[in-house]
């Protein structure tokens, strides 16, 4: 057989998304991936939407289906970004017996519980459409190698973070295809006081006027079935209530990694607010109204000296299954009682990321690179602040937050600028 003939052996996947076929992801033994749409999904109109850049309103977008999605190792951005990071990643590529960047593996074993509402089936070669054989030249699909792994689960993200489902006040990992209600974050080993950190830095959110969903926190030894994992001398765990999820149905939803095609390694320095801005403005179901939440998150983060605000910490939901929403809020942590050095959040907000630089004409310039009106965003910063310096001295103390990690934040509103200050 000469070197023109030879046969590639492929594994297939199906992805599905509310129970349509999307398209087929196919990975070779060298480590190439591509993902095909079909053509009854790309030629639909009323197609729900898979990513915003593929949905029927975004330029390009019927160009950008025409053609497969190739890639090395790692997933194309859209799919990438539905993997998780650190060491859950490490955990599970060590279950798998495979590397850590073969995204093709990890994805097929975790496939039937992504984020948001696509599934991946692992297809048996018999079953393989002829039309995806030719696709890649010369194929041959072969068997998925099975795994003992027993927990399944994806959320992307570096904590140590598992879909759970509640019931009868414990809280079990999902298995058997069923779809977790709650995501539970375990104690860092690295960092004190996380779960009561994240708790406190939602609800004085909240109280500041940001959508979030349920949270609480949950004693440790409510959780059963968690993998041999290390924890600390903690009680307590965040729980965070799924809201790309209702019963058994999947609600979509991606982060904005996904939506600018980033991979997560870029999460911090590939984009800035502006791009965020401009993308909920022109594209979300209620535009205006969404941009008007970001921007009134964009400030808490700054309050509250979270400087981990990045591009996977802001998301689209698609509720409807096809339009555009800012998602609830999620991952509000006061970063910097961690890092005594840490002066700076994540993406430039009107060029800085000063945030005791940072004034209320960062905001206009802003909106007005985004193109949104000012004169809609400036009420809902002077509604923030009127909140925070009324609400948050008092909630703050009655919240868990570590003591020490209180008198933190309450140093770092001192030294916010007069626009942004809050005396406690």
């Amino acid at each position: 057989m000469s070197p023109n003939d030879q046969i590639d052996e492929i594994n297939v996947l199906k992805l599905t998304l509310h129970s349509r076929l999307v398209g087929y992801l196919v990975g070779f033994q060298n480590g190439r991936n591509v993902l095909s749409f079909a053509d009854e999904f790309k030629h639909d109109p009323s197609r729900p939407t898979f990513s915003l850049i593929t949905h029927t309103n975004f330029p390009h977008s019927a160009k950008l289906m025409s053609q497969p999605w190739a890639r090395h190792q790692r997933l194309h951005p859209v799919l990438s970004n539905l993997l998780p990071e650190g060491a859950l990643r490490e955990l599970i590529s060590q279950g798998l017996k495979t590397h850590i960047d073969n995204e093709f593996q990890i994805f097929s074993y975790l496939g039937q519980d992504l984020p948001g509402a696509i599934v991946a089936t692992p297809m048996e070669p018999q079953d393989v459409p002829e039309s995806v054989l030719t696709t890649h030249g010369k194929a041959k699909a072969i068997k998925f190698e099975g795994s003992d792994l027993r927990n399944k689960f994806s959320l992307a993200g570096i904590q140590m973070k598992f879909s759970m489902k509640e019931k009868d006040g414990r809280y079990n990992l999902t298995k058997n295809g069923e779809l977790g209600d709650w995501i539970i974050k375990t104690p860092s080993t690295k960092h004190k006081h996380v779960p009561v950190n994240e708790y406190t830095a939602m609800n004085l959110a909240a109280l500041a006027g940001v959508d979030i969903p349920d949270i609480k926190l949950i004693e440790l030894n409510k959780l059963d079935n968690l993998p041999q994992i290390n924890l600390p001398d903690e009680k307590l765990a965040f729980a965070i209530k799924r809201f790309d999820r209702d019963g058994n149905t999947r609600i979509h939803m991606e982060d904005f990694a996904q939506v600018l095609v980033k991979y997560p390694h870029n999460k911090y320095d590939a984009a800035n607010s502006e791009q965020i801005g401009k993308v909920i403005y022109d594209f979300s179901g209620d535009g205006l109204a969404d941009a008007q939440q970001l921007a009134r998150r964009l400030l808490v983060n700054i309050l509250l000296a979270n400087g981990d605000a990045h591009l996977k910490n802001w998301s689209l939901l698609y509720q409807d299954q096809v339009t555009p929403r800012l998602s609830p809020a999620y991952d509000i942590v006061t970063t910097s009682v961690y890092f005594d050095d840490e002066k700076e959040y994540a993406l430039n907000i009107g060029k800085t990321k000063k945030w005791f630089l940072v004034t209320e004409k960062n905001f206009q310039d802003w909106a007005d690179k985004s193109g949104i009106p000012w004169r809609a965003i400036k009420p809902h910063i002077d509604d923030t602040m009127e909140k925070a310096r009324t609400l948050w001295p008092e909630a703050l103390e009655k919240l868990p937050m570590d003591e020490l990690h209180k008198e933190k934040l309450k140093s770092h509103w001192f030294k916010l600028q007069a626009n942004f200050n809050i005396v406690g």
